[in-house]
């Protein structure tokens, strides 16, 4: 038994981040049933990478709704509304990532589903939150990454600012997300009390880079200062970085400079004494390491560093990760197979209970596809209860 079964989610979220929230807790065990548009779906049925597809529903989409029922409804409708919110009176999690203001108008504000469920567990993603000078704002990945100071860590010195090359905000807001309801779901174990949840990409992007953002707010407000070239972390010392060889690339984290220096028999690094200069003649003593290490193949190296308990890593692409040995002893793929009869290829859960991986080879659902289902689950179609 998956530690989530027999929670029942209703999710009226679209795109990234609340879809990989809803994601997680299926993968756990729970039933999430998406709240659909009539025909079209949710929005982010339509995104897509490279332009891959699997029927009419791309196949980031087929990805993070994965093991999920979807129900259509058309929440402008007095009808469909009824039958939703009797649903909702046997739910325990709601979610949602419209715009601020949006679900007020629909009448599934927080207070309102309160009335009908009081221990429902409310969630909401926004952008940017609900006020400020940003909260109309579109919540999209990349404007977040650029408006949060993200893309000055990334690249080096003299490049432009360079964003992560993924959805970076939205992943880690799906992830918060999930812990939070979690948090507001054993909260209500002991109080029966169903709770709020709020969280936003621009938090969550915020959080991701507190490390530095602290460094940056009790360091008289110097800007993150990217190494001239290899750059691995803009407020870390030499070593830390990526350094050419004579055939590869080789990645040093942090490491004592005289210890690295006598390993290697770089002697050069010995001139540089104390900590505090590692970090103050970062690009020189990076450019100097950089030359030395070209001498040598990444494998040559290697094999001299982590003997030696040197934290290193040969730097690796796709192929040459997902046919590795390391990547393979994890288990970490499953396939999907889709209502056109296409196979997916995708990632498990990360998470083990008890020992045991956690794989969902349910294909994502069509619009509406499990809308008999639902209805005679919860028997909507007999009445509407309290609902109004």
């Amino acid at each position: 038994m998956k530690p989530l079964e027999n929670l029942v989610v209703l999710e009226f979220c679209q795109f990234m981040a609340g879809p990989s929230a809803g994601l997680r807790l299926a993968d756990l065990g729970a039933r999430v049933i998406k709240i659909e548009r009539p025909g079209k779906g949710e929005s982010g049925r339509q995104i897509s990478i490279k332009n891959l597809f699997s029927g009419d529903d791309g196949i980031v989409f087929h990805t993070i709704n994965r093991n999920k029922e979807s129900y259509a409804a058309d929440l402008k409708s007095p009808e469909d509304l009824k039958r939703i919110k009797k649903l909702i009176e046997q739910a325990d999690v709601m979610t949602h990532n419209f715009r601020p203001g949006v679900m007020e108008k629909i009448g599934l504000d927080y207070e309102t589903v309160k009335a009908i469920n009081p221990r429902i567990v409310y969630g909401v993603v926004t952008g940017y939150g609900n006020k400020g000078p940003w909260a109309s704002k579109p919540g999209q990945d990349l404007l977040l990454q650029s408006l949060s100071g993200l893309s000055y860590l990334s690249g080096d010195k003299n490049d432009a600012p360079t964003p992560f090359g993924l959805a970076v905000a939205d992943m880690l807001c799906g992830a918060h997300f999930v812990q939070g309801i979690l948090a507001a779901l054993i909260r209500r174990g002991k109080t029966k009390a169903g709770a709020l949840v709020e969280v936003s990409l621009l938090e969550s992007i915020i959080d991701f880079q507190f490390e530095v953002i602290t460094t940056y707010l009790n360091d008289g407000g110097k800007l993150p200062d990217r190494a001239m070239r290899g750059n691995g972390h803009a407020y870390l010392s030499a070593p830390y970085g990526v350094y050419k060889t004579k055939d590869r690339y080789l990645a040093l984290a942090m490491e004592d400079l005289d210890t690295l220096g006598e390993t290697l028999g770089c002697y050069e690094l010995l001139e540089y004494k104390g900590s505090d200069s590692w970090f103050v003649y970062r690009d020189d003593i990076m450019r100097k390491l950089g030359l030395f290490l070209k001498e040598r193949t990444t494998a040559e190296w290697l094999a001299i560093l982590e003997p030696a308990d040197i934290w290193c890593a040969d730097i690796l692409n796709y192929e040459e990760f997902l046919n590795h040995a390391g990547y393979k002893a994890l288990q970490m793929e499953q396939e999907t197979v889709t209502a056109t009869g296409d196979r997916i290829r995708t990632t498990r859960c990360p998470i083990r209970i008890d020992g045991e991986r956690l794989f969902s080879p349910k294909p994502a659902p069509m619009v509406g596809q499990h809308v008999k289902d639902i209805e005679r689950d919860f028997n909507l179609s007999a009445g509407y209860g309290n609902a109004s």
